[in-house]
Protein backbone atom coordinates (compact mmCIF):
# COMPACT_ATOMS: atom_id res chain seq x y z
CA UNK A 1 0.00 0.00 0.00
CA UNK A 2 3.09 2.56 0.93
CA UNK A 3 3.67 2.17 -3.05
CA UNK A 4 0.32 3.41 -4.19
CA UNK A 5 0.31 6.46 -2.31
CA UNK A 6 2.70 8.16 -5.12
CA UNK A 7 0.58 7.27 -7.57
CA UNK A 8 -2.38 8.48 -5.90
CA UNK A 9 -1.12 11.74 -5.50
CA UNK A 10 0.21 12.32 -8.60
CA UNK A 11 -3.46 11.03 -9.82
CA UNK A 12 -5.38 13.46 -7.39
CA UNK A 13 -3.42 16.45 -8.95
CA UNK A 14 -3.78 15.55 -12.43
CA UNK A 15 -8.00 15.59 -11.83
CA UNK A 16 -7.39 18.98 -9.71
CA UNK A 17 -5.73 20.45 -12.61
CA UNK A 18 -8.27 19.31 -15.04
CA UNK A 19 -10.56 22.60 -14.88
CA UNK A 20 -8.62 24.63 -15.51
CA UNK A 21 -6.78 22.88 -18.48
CA UNK A 22 -10.00 22.43 -20.11
CA UNK A 23 -10.68 26.89 -19.77
CA UNK A 24 -7.34 27.22 -21.04
CA UNK A 25 -8.31 25.31 -24.32
CA UNK A 26 -12.05 26.83 -24.19
CA UNK A 27 -12.63 28.59 -27.43
CA UNK A 28 -11.90 32.67 -26.80
CA UNK A 29 -14.75 34.51 -26.93
CA UNK A 30 -14.24 38.40 -27.53
CA UNK A 31 -16.55 41.11 -26.34
CA UNK A 32 -17.89 43.92 -28.02
CA UNK A 33 -15.37 47.07 -26.60
CA UNK A 34 -12.71 45.15 -25.70
CA UNK A 35 -9.23 46.68 -25.66
CA UNK A 36 -7.05 46.40 -28.30
CA UNK A 37 -3.72 47.65 -29.49
CA UNK A 38 -4.70 50.91 -30.47
CA UNK A 39 -8.74 50.66 -30.86
CA UNK A 40 -11.28 48.43 -28.99
CA UNK A 41 -13.36 46.24 -30.42
CA UNK A 42 -16.21 46.72 -32.14
CA UNK A 43 -17.71 44.11 -35.22
CA UNK A 44 -18.59 46.15 -38.75
CA UNK A 45 -22.40 44.94 -39.35
CA UNK A 46 -22.88 42.44 -41.94
CA UNK A 47 -24.80 45.25 -44.30
CA UNK A 48 -21.78 47.54 -44.04
CA UNK A 49 -19.56 44.24 -44.98
CA UNK A 50 -21.13 43.51 -47.83
CA UNK A 51 -21.19 47.36 -48.75
CA UNK A 52 -17.79 47.57 -48.35
CA UNK A 53 -16.95 45.07 -50.45
CA UNK A 54 -19.09 45.85 -53.64
CA UNK A 55 -18.15 49.25 -53.55
CA UNK A 56 -14.34 47.88 -54.24
CA UNK A 57 -16.18 45.74 -57.20
CA UNK A 58 -14.48 42.68 -55.13
CA UNK A 59 -14.07 39.84 -57.66
CA UNK A 60 -12.07 35.93 -57.51
CA UNK A 61 -9.21 38.19 -59.56
CA UNK A 62 -8.69 39.76 -56.23
CA UNK A 63 -6.43 39.09 -52.97
CA UNK A 64 -8.42 41.57 -50.20
CA UNK A 65 -6.47 42.70 -46.96
CA UNK A 66 -8.11 43.45 -44.20
CA UNK A 67 -6.33 45.55 -41.42
CA UNK A 68 -7.32 44.96 -37.68
CA UNK A 69 -9.34 41.89 -38.65
CA UNK A 70 -11.04 41.08 -35.43
CA UNK A 71 -13.40 38.33 -35.75
CA UNK A 72 -12.38 37.73 -39.10
CA UNK A 73 -15.72 38.62 -40.89
CA UNK A 74 -14.55 40.54 -43.60
CA UNK A 75 -11.34 38.12 -45.12
CA UNK A 76 -14.61 35.51 -44.44
CA UNK A 77 -16.90 37.36 -46.39
CA UNK A 78 -14.76 38.29 -49.22
CA UNK A 79 -13.74 34.60 -49.82
CA UNK A 80 -17.15 33.34 -49.52
CA UNK A 81 -19.32 35.39 -51.46
CA UNK A 82 -16.82 36.92 -53.87
CA UNK A 83 -14.60 33.87 -54.21
CA UNK A 84 -11.14 36.02 -53.51
CA UNK A 85 -8.19 35.65 -51.76
CA UNK A 86 -7.91 36.92 -48.19
CA UNK A 87 -5.69 37.62 -45.27
CA UNK A 88 -6.71 39.60 -42.18
CA UNK A 89 -4.24 41.27 -40.22
CA UNK A 90 -4.68 40.89 -36.50
CA UNK A 91 -2.60 42.44 -33.37
CA UNK A 92 -4.51 40.55 -30.68
CA UNK A 93 -3.18 36.48 -30.70
CA UNK A 94 -6.16 35.17 -28.78
CA UNK A 95 -8.17 37.05 -31.17
CA UNK A 96 -6.08 36.50 -34.42
CA UNK A 97 -6.81 32.53 -33.47
CA UNK A 98 -10.43 32.67 -33.06
CA UNK A 99 -10.82 34.65 -36.04
CA UNK A 100 -8.95 31.82 -37.34
CA UNK A 101 -10.93 29.06 -35.79
CA UNK A 102 -14.01 31.05 -37.79
CA UNK A 103 -12.23 30.81 -41.20
CA UNK A 104 -12.11 27.22 -40.71
CA UNK A 105 -15.81 26.79 -39.75
CA UNK A 106 -16.88 29.00 -42.81
CA UNK A 107 -14.95 26.64 -44.80
CA UNK A 108 -12.47 29.04 -46.95
CA UNK A 109 -9.51 27.87 -45.21
CA UNK A 110 -8.19 27.75 -48.49
CA UNK A 111 -8.74 31.32 -49.75
CA UNK A 112 -8.79 33.15 -46.38
CA UNK A 113 -5.99 32.89 -43.46
CA UNK A 114 -5.85 35.41 -40.44
CA UNK A 115 -2.46 35.96 -39.34
CA UNK A 116 -1.23 37.82 -35.90
CA UNK A 117 0.71 40.91 -36.73
CA UNK A 118 1.06 44.71 -36.21
CA UNK A 119 -0.91 46.61 -39.54
CA UNK A 120 2.01 48.90 -39.42
CA UNK A 121 5.00 46.05 -39.82
CA UNK A 122 3.10 43.39 -41.80
CA UNK A 123 3.37 43.43 -45.22
CA UNK A 124 0.17 43.66 -47.75
CA UNK A 125 1.62 45.87 -50.63
CA UNK A 126 0.42 42.84 -52.86
CA UNK A 127 -3.27 43.56 -52.18
CA UNK A 128 -5.56 44.83 -54.66
CA UNK A 129 -8.25 45.61 -52.20
CA UNK A 130 -7.61 47.16 -48.60
CA UNK A 131 -10.26 47.16 -46.03
CA UNK A 132 -10.17 48.77 -42.72
CA UNK A 133 -12.52 49.90 -39.74
CA UNK A 134 -9.95 51.79 -37.44
CA UNK A 135 -9.61 55.60 -36.53
CA UNK A 136 -8.72 58.82 -38.11
CA UNK A 137 -5.31 58.90 -36.38
CA UNK A 138 -4.70 55.65 -37.84
CA UNK A 139 -6.33 55.77 -41.00
CA UNK A 140 -3.79 59.42 -41.72
CA UNK A 141 -0.66 57.25 -40.31
CA UNK A 142 -1.51 54.53 -42.54
CA UNK A 143 -2.05 56.90 -45.68
CA UNK A 144 1.34 57.18 -47.00
CA UNK A 145 1.37 53.56 -47.13
CA UNK A 146 -1.54 53.09 -48.99
CA UNK A 147 -0.77 56.11 -51.50
CA UNK A 148 2.64 54.06 -52.26
CA UNK A 149 0.42 50.96 -53.09
CA UNK A 150 0.29 49.46 -56.53
CA UNK A 151 -2.22 52.21 -58.93
CA UNK A 152 -5.62 51.13 -58.36
CA UNK A 153 -5.49 49.51 -55.42
CA UNK A 154 -9.03 49.97 -53.85
CA UNK A 155 -9.13 50.81 -50.14
CA UNK A 156 -12.14 51.32 -48.27
CA UNK A 157 -12.81 52.11 -44.58
CA UNK A 158 -15.99 51.94 -42.04
CA UNK A 159 -16.62 55.06 -40.78
CA UNK A 160 -13.56 57.06 -40.76
CA UNK A 161 -12.76 58.97 -43.90
CA UNK A 162 -9.04 59.73 -44.90
CA UNK A 163 -8.42 64.11 -44.05
CA UNK A 164 -7.85 65.89 -47.00
CA UNK A 165 -7.51 62.82 -49.60
CA UNK A 166 -11.29 63.42 -50.76
CA UNK A 167 -13.34 59.86 -51.40
CA UNK A 168 -14.02 58.84 -54.68
CA UNK A 169 -17.31 57.16 -53.03
CA UNK A 170 -19.01 58.08 -49.79
CA UNK A 171 -22.14 55.39 -48.74
CA UNK A 172 -24.64 55.78 -45.90
CA UNK A 173 -26.24 52.49 -44.43
CA UNK A 174 -28.58 53.25 -41.10
CA UNK A 175 -25.89 56.51 -40.59
CA UNK A 176 -22.89 54.26 -41.34
CA UNK A 177 -20.67 55.47 -44.01
CA UNK A 178 -18.24 53.47 -45.71
CA UNK A 179 -15.00 55.44 -47.68
CA UNK A 180 -14.11 54.43 -51.14
CA UNK A 181 -11.03 55.31 -52.20
CA UNK A 182 -8.89 54.31 -55.83
CA UNK A 183 -5.13 54.61 -55.36
CA UNK A 184 -3.74 57.07 -57.71
CA UNK A 185 -0.39 57.19 -60.03
CA UNK A 186 1.80 59.69 -59.34
CA UNK A 187 1.83 61.50 -62.33
CA UNK A 188 2.90 65.10 -61.06
CA UNK A 189 5.79 67.17 -63.47
CA UNK A 190 6.70 67.89 -67.10
CA UNK A 191 5.67 65.26 -70.08
CA UNK A 192 6.44 65.72 -73.29
CA UNK A 193 3.28 64.74 -74.95
CA UNK A 194 2.96 63.48 -78.48
CA UNK A 195 0.13 63.29 -80.53
CA UNK A 196 -0.44 61.82 -83.54
CA UNK A 197 -3.40 61.81 -86.56
CA UNK A 198 -5.59 63.22 -88.89
CA UNK A 199 -2.11 63.24 -91.41
CA UNK A 200 -0.48 65.41 -88.67
CA UNK A 201 1.47 64.89 -85.60
CA UNK A 202 2.86 67.22 -82.60
CA UNK A 203 4.52 67.69 -79.91
CA UNK A 204 3.80 69.41 -76.99
CA UNK A 205 4.94 69.98 -73.29
CA UNK A 206 2.60 69.06 -70.65
CA UNK A 207 2.88 69.99 -67.00
CA UNK A 208 0.61 68.69 -64.38
CA UNK A 209 -0.16 69.81 -60.55
CA UNK A 210 -1.79 66.72 -58.39
CA UNK A 211 -3.23 66.40 -54.87
CA UNK A 212 -4.35 62.73 -54.37
CA UNK A 213 -6.36 62.12 -57.76
CA UNK A 214 -6.87 65.66 -58.24
CA UNK A 215 -5.27 67.04 -61.48
CA UNK A 216 -4.71 70.44 -63.07
CA UNK A 217 -2.37 70.91 -65.86
CA UNK A 218 -1.40 73.73 -68.78
CA UNK A 219 0.02 72.36 -72.33
CA UNK A 220 2.16 74.55 -74.08
CA UNK A 221 0.74 76.05 -77.66
CA UNK A 222 3.48 77.98 -79.23
CA UNK A 223 4.37 80.47 -77.17
CA UNK A 224 1.48 80.19 -74.30
CA UNK A 225 0.05 77.90 -72.02
CA UNK A 226 -3.25 76.22 -72.37
CA UNK A 227 -5.30 74.69 -69.59
CA UNK A 228 -6.02 70.96 -69.86
CA UNK A 229 -9.90 70.89 -69.47
CA UNK A 230 -11.57 67.72 -67.44
CA UNK A 231 -8.35 66.32 -66.08
CA UNK A 232 -9.27 62.97 -64.28
CA UNK A 233 -7.07 60.24 -62.73
CA UNK A 234 -8.57 56.97 -61.64
CA UNK A 235 -5.81 54.69 -60.47
CA UNK A 236 -3.74 54.37 -63.74
CA UNK A 237 -6.35 55.63 -66.10
CA UNK A 238 -5.88 59.00 -67.10
CA UNK A 239 -7.99 61.15 -69.40
CA UNK A 240 -7.85 65.03 -70.06
CA UNK A 241 -8.25 67.71 -72.99
CA UNK A 242 -6.79 70.74 -74.60
CA UNK A 243 -7.94 73.08 -77.46
CA UNK A 244 -4.80 73.60 -80.25
CA UNK A 245 -3.96 76.39 -81.39
CA UNK A 246 -6.43 76.11 -84.65
CA UNK A 247 -9.59 75.81 -82.06
CA UNK A 248 -9.65 71.88 -82.39
CA UNK A 249 -10.21 70.23 -79.04
CA UNK A 250 -8.92 66.73 -78.13
CA UNK A 251 -10.21 64.47 -75.65
CA UNK A 252 -7.27 61.91 -74.48
CA UNK A 253 -7.64 58.53 -73.06
CA UNK A 254 -4.67 56.43 -71.64
CA UNK A 255 -3.31 54.43 -68.92
CA UNK A 256 0.05 55.70 -66.84
CA UNK A 257 2.52 53.15 -66.35
CA UNK A 258 5.41 54.66 -64.72
CA UNK A 259 7.41 57.70 -66.68
CA UNK A 260 5.02 56.99 -69.16
CA UNK A 261 1.95 57.13 -70.28
CA UNK A 262 -0.20 56.67 -73.69
CA UNK A 263 -3.29 55.99 -75.47
CA UNK A 264 -6.04 56.98 -77.88
CA UNK A 265 -7.93 60.68 -78.66
CA UNK A 266 -10.53 61.85 -80.66
CA UNK A 267 -11.04 65.86 -81.63
CA UNK A 268 -13.76 68.12 -83.16
CA UNK A 269 -14.50 67.09 -86.74
CA UNK A 270 -13.98 63.08 -86.50
CA UNK A 271 -10.09 63.33 -85.77
CA UNK A 272 -9.05 60.25 -84.17
CA UNK A 273 -5.67 58.78 -83.52
CA UNK A 274 -3.15 57.72 -80.72
CA UNK A 275 -0.67 59.95 -77.80
CA UNK A 276 2.00 59.13 -76.02
CA UNK A 277 3.55 61.05 -73.12
CA UNK A 278 7.17 60.61 -71.94
CA UNK A 279 7.94 62.40 -68.40
CA UNK A 280 11.08 64.69 -68.34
Amino acid sequence: MQLLRPAAAALAAFLLCLPAAAQKNKDYEPHVGQAGKDVIWVPTPDDVVDRMLRMAQVTANDYVVDLGAGDGKIAIAAARKFGARAMGIEYNPEMAKHAQRNVEKAGVAGKARIVQGDIFVTEFSQATVVTMYLLPALNLKLRPQLLAMRPGTRVVSHSFSMDDWEADEVSSLDGRRAYFWVVPASVAGTWILEVTGGGASEKLEMTLEQRYQKLEGTVALGNMLGGLREPRLRGFEIAFAYVDNRGVRRELQGRVSGARMEGAFRGDGGIEGRWSATKK
